[in-house]
């Protein structure tokens, strides 16, 4: 008796475009090619990506979270984005965004791709160094929002060079959304606005004492002592931004009004304050800390005195993970919530909510802003960090004024008073700012 083996399958090779086309559920709207020679999507295509080299394919194929994948690998400088500036790739991700719908492939299909690729194609390799560890990985450094924790990931953001920053941000050196007056305002004009608003809601006079949590390089600080007359002191987990500040209040000879210290807020001892400011400070303390943070703010406030708490928030109040490329290259252990959260932990702490807006179109122009300069200062900005560190930059601030311009994120400035033993305010019948 004769035992007929069965035919073997033959499965045919495939090209890298062949298997990018495979996961693409509908038409390409843009042009891909790859170091094998392939290519798919139309020939006159605005943007075309280009897949360099082998270790960005194990990129592409290794990590389960496509926007850290493409990351890594545009990062690294092995994935190549061209008809848009690596400095303001907005256009670019309004296509994606827009364009390209991923499908899961079959059974059949994924064997094929495997076979294509090769096992060791999804063994993945070292991140780039821009990189930070995974949430996982960095438990091992620290509890989540412990002093060193949390001074270690500030410094992954906000040490990288003080230069890069006056070249992306501009003359302000203000790196949180802001305020445009006008359509046709200017970035400087339109946060210049912003600190003004914020000291005017804060209804700041001369001679007060204002505390800034969470500082950054002491633009509320220096606007509030050169504005209005007020003592400010300004507080940072940075370093390169206590420093940057002292310079400019010395300069600015604001010295006998303003200060700036390098330290963490929970170290801070004077009390009796007459204003807080929080600019752009709650997205790195951690949800669960928020009733001790706002606790310590109350404790710090004079009774009567005023709290604005200004912050990036979600469009929901459901628990909602920050997204891998966020948390491991722009902004470790941040986490963003709803503006009902941050009311609802300002009012528990003892306050008296006065006044809440959404301001988050303010903040897509904002990013508009800061990408243009990012793009027309690009070689002295690649000069001082690196072309891949100011790809980050790029990608990130073009992703994120497309996430506010869709509603995704948003911009909230919550105003609150601290009641004395009679429950006074100190607040006016109607606002006046």
């Amino acid at each position: 008796m004769t035992i007929r083996q069965a035919p073997k399958v033959r499965i045919p090779a495939l090209t890298i475009a062949d298997a990018f086309g495979m996961v693409i559920a509908d038409e390409l709207p843009l042009r891909f090619t790859a170091y094998d020679g392939s290519s798919i999507g139309p020939d006159d295509a605005p943007f075309h990506f280009h897949l360099a080299t082998e270790r960005g394919l194990s990129y592409l194929v290794s990590s389960v979270d496509p926007d850290l994948a493409l990351a890594r690998a545009y990062v690294a400088g092995d994935l190549i984005l061209e008809g848009a500036h690596p400095g303001d790739p907005y256009p670019m991700l309004v296509a994606l965004k827009e364009g390209i719908k991923f499908r899961r492939p079959s059974p059949t299909d994924a064997l094929m791709l495997v076979r294509t690729l090769g096992l060791s194609r999804f063994l993945p390799p070292p991140p780039p160094p821009q990189e930070a560890p995974g949430r996982v990985r960095r438990v091992i450094d620290g509890v989540r929002h412990s002093l060193g924790r949390d001074a270690e990931a500030i410094s992954h953001h906000y040490d990288v060079s003080n230069r890069f920053y006056e070249l992306v941000l501009g003359p302000s050196m203000t790196y949180t959304c802001a305020v445009y007056p006008t359509d046709d305002a200017t970035l400087e004009e339109a946060q210049f606005e912003k600190y003004d608003l914020i000291a005017r809601k804060l209804d700041l006079k001369p001679g007060q004492r204002l505390l800034d949590v969470g500082c950054g390089w002491g633009g509320m600080v220096r606007h509030a002592a050169r504005e209005y007359g007020v003592k400010a002191l300004g507080v940072t987990l940075s370093e390169e931004q206590a420093f940057w500040a002292r310079q400019e209040i010395k300069r600015q000879r604001l010295d006998h009004l303003a200060e700036v210290r390098h330290l963490d807020y929970r170290l801070l001892e004077e009390t009796g304050f007459d204003a807080i400011s929080s600019i752009g400070l709650t997205e790195h303390i951690g949800i669960k800390n928020y009733p001790s943070y706002f606790g310590f703010l109350h404790d710090r406030l004079a009774p009567e005195g005023r709290l604005l708490n200004h912050c990036i928030t979600r469009a929901h109040n459901r628990p909602t993970d920050t997204g891998a490329f966020i948390d491991r290259y722009v902004f470790p252990d941040g986490e963003l919530t709803g503006s009902g959260t941050i009311v609802a932990s300002i009012e528990d702490a003892g306050f008296e909510v006065q006044h809440h807006e959404n301001i988050r179109e303010h903040y897509a122009r904002t990013l508009a802003g800061w990408c243009r300069n990012l793009a027309e200062n690009w070689d002295e900005c690649v000069a001082e960090v690196g072309e891949n560190t100011a790809r980050v930059w790029g990608l990130y601030m073009a992703g994120s004024r497309l996430s506010f311009e869709r509603n995704e994120i948003q911009l909230h400035h919550v105003l609150a008073t601290k009641t004395n033993g009679e429950g006074a305010s100190g607040y006016p019948l109607r606002h006046r700012f």
